[in-house]
């Protein structure tokens, strides 16, 4: 039983996605981005079914288990663009740490100066990192990881909608630059838009990705320290 309620889990979400898939294809508008209105979908399905969500995660721990997976087969495109990475080096580095603090700090003294307390700015400050390492920062600094992670979808989905209108907006030609971009405000949810502009720019989004995780994770609990020491 628990076998078939899984797999029936897991067939609803992939049936779901491949059919966002098919309208974002038509349209092809940044809002209608599969990530987004599929998410959206099941959690109206769980809502309207009145679905607990440890009932949902027997078959959706099994596609949340791909995640590393699909994180670590980054590494291919990377690798075929190697050359350009060394060549563009500073420029990735500096654009990226740059992009990391501005979303940290932003987000930080925006939450701050609104009066919100400590927990909810320490749940906030990792929001430009990936969630992975960002809800391990939350909870080494005493945040709540669930509203962490809330900020970081958040984060992500704003990304990913909203970057291809500044792109537009600024005529930005770059791979490298558009990758850059999306890796580092948008992390994985960026880095699958990214794919759209080609190979070049999903391979520096991951490589922005990766450095925010590594800079996030020495600066976010310095901050966190100075802010309340």
């Amino acid at each position: 039983m628990m076998v078939m309620l899984a797999a029936g889990i897991v067939l609803l979400n992939v049936a779901i996605y491949l059919m966002m898939s098919v309208i974002y294809r038509r349209y092809h508008l940044p809002f209608l981005i599969p990530a987004l209105t599929a998410t959206a979908a099941v959690v109206a399905i769980l809502l309207w079914f009145k679905i607990p969500y440890d009932t949902y995660m027997i078959g959706g721990q099994w596609i949340n288990q791909l995640l590393g997976p699909a994180v670590v087969s980054l590494a291919y495109p990377l690798y075929k663009q190697r050359h350009v990475l060394v060549q563009n080096l500073p420029a990735i580095l500096g654009g990226t740490i740059a992009g990391l603090l501005v979303g940290m700090f932003s987000g930080l003294l925006l939450a701050a100066g609104l009066g919100f307390s400590k927990s909810y700015v320490l749940s906030l400050l990792p929001k430009s990192i990936t969630t992975p390492v960002a809800i391990q920062i939350s909870d080494s600094l005493g945040g709540d990881s669930s509203l962490t992670s809330v900020f970081v979808m958040v984060a992500g989905f704003t990304g990913a909608i909203g970057g291809p209108y500044i792109i537009k907006l600024f005529r930005i030609r770059s791979e490298v630059g558009i990758g850059i971009g999306f890796g580092t405000a948008s992390h994985a949810l960026g880095t699958a838009k990214a794919l759209e502009y080609g190979e070049q720019s999903v391979s520096m989004s991951s490589v922005a990705m990766t450095v925010c995780a590594v800079v996030g994770s020495v600066i976010g609990p310095l901050v966190a320290w100075l802010m309340y020491p």
